[in-house]
């Protein structure tokens, strides 16, 4: 299975969804989405295999989307999509794409939606909280 992970090493969330590809025996195909950007039409293919609106997909924290006057309610998802390909940072991450879909893995554990195999059990992020416990069972994530 190809997996691709739209990823950001700044990104806690991100690495930990990493962590779980690499742990479940897989080499996936990791764009550093900061550094190439985007363009419009890939992200419109994400977003809509992923059953995403660009304001879902908008990151609000410790990014500018304030700054930029992205939040309020009349923004227009166009202008969202305009904002993402101009500061590739407002997309919510990460974005895991494998022959079973597409997903913004937010909460981590929603990769395993998208993995054939898991990492063995039990399998934990990095902060020490647990994923997956000794049966080998996903644990729900607060």
């Amino acid at each position: 299975m190809d997996v691709v992970i739209h990823h950001n090493p700044a990104c806690s969330k991100s690495r930990d969804v990493l962590r779980v590809i690499q742990a479940a025996g897989y080499t996936p195909k990791i764009i550093e989405y900061v550094e190439t950007g985007w363009t419009k039409p890939q992200l419109l293919g994400l977003f809509a295999a992923a059953g995403l609106t660009p304001r879902q997909a908008l990151r609000t924290h410790r990014s500018p989307a304030e700054d930029l006057g992205l939040l309020g309610d009349t923004v227009t998802d166009a202008a969202i999509l305009d904002a993402m390909v101009a500061h590739p940072v407002l997309v919510e991450r990460p974005i895991v794409c494998t022959s079973k879909g597409v997903r913004l893995c937010r909460p981590v554990g929603t990769v395993l939606e998208l993995l054939d195999t898991w990492p063995d059990a039990p399998f934990a992020k990095a902060n020490g909280e647990l994923l997956i416990d000794a049966q080998g069972l996903p644990v729900p994530e607060a």
